[in-house]
């Protein structure tokens, strides 16, 4: 069986990256794509669950699981720590799946260092004003935190020239698509699709005497 891949995706938080995600899982275009769930030790919000949207653990908990090495990354990010769990990755790959990994940049340098088959994808807002509007539409931070997370931003993006693909989230639908088009054209390349199809492609090139 053929390994998965794992597809980074980063982007400053409010930018609209895990709608996309979640979208084109949705539409189940891509039916063998999974999502990694994170661990983290920020409160869970309204509407969130535990072992849907993350794995809600203690500080506690998380260091623990630093020290037994069971973080294929982690990283903190406004005092709260995010992490993701080497044993779930690696089951999913080796199942064929291939993963999106919704984590920052500082968690996609530490996967590059260990898994060779990853496609790294940035997401950008097509303003800071749109930025602003969607973080402060959101009601769930202060007026302070939303100006720190702003801040955070600017920083965060400087790292757009480390990934592979760069997206725009201007016009929503055009950004699912986009994003799309970068899974499908990785899924169709040579690299993989020879071992996906070795016995036609063995078949159609061998030469019987």
């Amino acid at each position: 069986m053929t390994k998965g891949m794992l597809f980074i995706v980063s982007a400053p938080s409010g930018t609209g990256k895990s709608s996309l995600i979640t979208e084109l899982l949705n539409t189940k275009q891509l039916c063998n794509m999974k999502i990694s769930i994170s661990h983290t030790t920020r409160t869970i919000r309204p509407g969130e669950h535990h072992g849907k949207h993350y794995y809600f653990v203690s500080k506690r908990q998380f260091r623990k699981m630093i020290q037994d090495q069971d973080f294929l990354e982690y990283a903190k990010v406004f005092n709260h720590y995010y992490g993701t769990s080497k044993k779930v990755i690696n089951k999913l790959l080796s199942n064929g799946d291939n993963v999106f990994l919704d984590i920052d940049w500082q968690g996609a340098e530490q996967i590059r260092r260990t898994v060779l088959q990853t496609c790294s994808i940035f997401i950008l807002p097509p303003s800071k004003l749109e930025l602003y509007q969607r973080l402060k539409k959101r009601g769930q931070d202060t007026h302070l935190v939303i100006s720190k997370r702003m801040a955070q931003a600017v920083s965060e993006m400087k790292h757009y020239l480390d990934y592979d693909y760069l997206i725009i989230n201007d016009k929503f639908n055009v950004a699912v698509s986009d994003l799309e088009l970068i899974i499908r054209a990785k899924q169709l390349s040579t690299h993989l699709q020879k071992n996906v199809y070795y016995n036609l492609i063995h078949q159609l090139i061998n030469i019987k005497k």
